[in-house]
């Protein structure tokens, strides 16, 4: 069972997979709720980083490529199956280094990335990339003016302090964003950008274009960074649409599934 799938990788058979990836200083739980919301189409499978919420107690990664090293062999079996993989500003960054380390070795392919809120790789970082060096009230500062802390966590000192040095983790993680391999890939990218991001503008976004030799699509959402939460529903009916043209390829063959729950 892997340690960073809630279900240990199992999946419904004959659906798309849908391996989520968080933003930084989330977990798999920001994707609470996707699987009743996104129907029986594709299986959603959240990914859950080490450090956080259910796997506290398993050291952070702080360099992009030792995780996603660790991420291929971990889930590498699953990614076999036809899948998709989705990624929210840092998970973004995620799901295409771990596309493309998977493409130098030969291995599956996504059938597309889901990318959002997140520039694309030759840009310049933005600034708060920096903020695991900023103090913890600045840190904290640039974080709320994003939306990405709730109210009640900016209530309660102790869980806020809990979070920071994630985030900390995280932050020095997407700095490594400019050793990625930026060779276009064959894989489609459907981007996904917030009109009112202070963090990463539209046009930012709509630059992961040139990372696929094969389709690619920007779509402007209402609302800032965290669109995914603020505009939930209007950006699922969204990623819906994009879901369905992939929902349907075939299993490739040779596969286990023993195992596999039934509908």
């Amino acid at each position: 069972m892997t340690r960073y799938l809630r279900r240990g990788g199992t999946a419904y058979r004959g659906r798309l997979r849908m391996f989520c990836f968080p933003y930084a200083g989330g977990g798999a739980s920001a994707y609470a709720g996707w699987q009743r919301r996104l129907g029986t189409g594709v299986d959603v499978q959240p990914v859950q980083l080490p450090g956080r919420e259910g796997r506290m107690a398993d050291p952070r990664f702080t360099g992009l490529a030792e995780l996603v090293a660790d991420l291929d062999e971990e889930i590498g079996p699953q990614l076999d199956h036809p899948h998709v993989l989705y990624g929210h500003s840092m998970g973004a960054l995620i799901a295409f280094a771990l596309t493309q380390r998977r493409r130098a070795r030969g291995a599956a392919l996504p059938e597309a990335l889901l990318l959002s809120a997140h520039r694309a790789p030759h840009l310049p970082a933005p600034p708060i990339t920096g903020g695991y060096v900023a103090d913890d009230t600045e840190l904290v500062r640039g974080l709320a003016s994003l939306g990405g802390l709730p109210r009640a966590l900016l209530d309660r000192p102790e869980w806020l302090a809990a979070l920071l040095p994630v985030v900390r983790g995280d932050l020095s993680l997407c700095a490594g964003a400019g050793s990625v391999d930026r060779t276009p890939l064959p894989v489609p990218v459907h981007a996904f950008a917030g009109l009112d991001d202070r963090l990463v503008t539209v046009p930012e976004v709509r630059e992961w274009s040139g990372y696929s030799t094969r389709e690619s699509d920007t779509v402007v959402m209402p609302g800032g960074h965290f669109f995914i939460r603020e505009q939930e529903t209007v950006f699922l009916e969204q990623l819906s649409g994009v879901l369905r043209r992939y929902e349907g390829v075939p299993e490739r063959p040779a596969l286990d599934l023993v195992g596999a729950p039934s509908d």
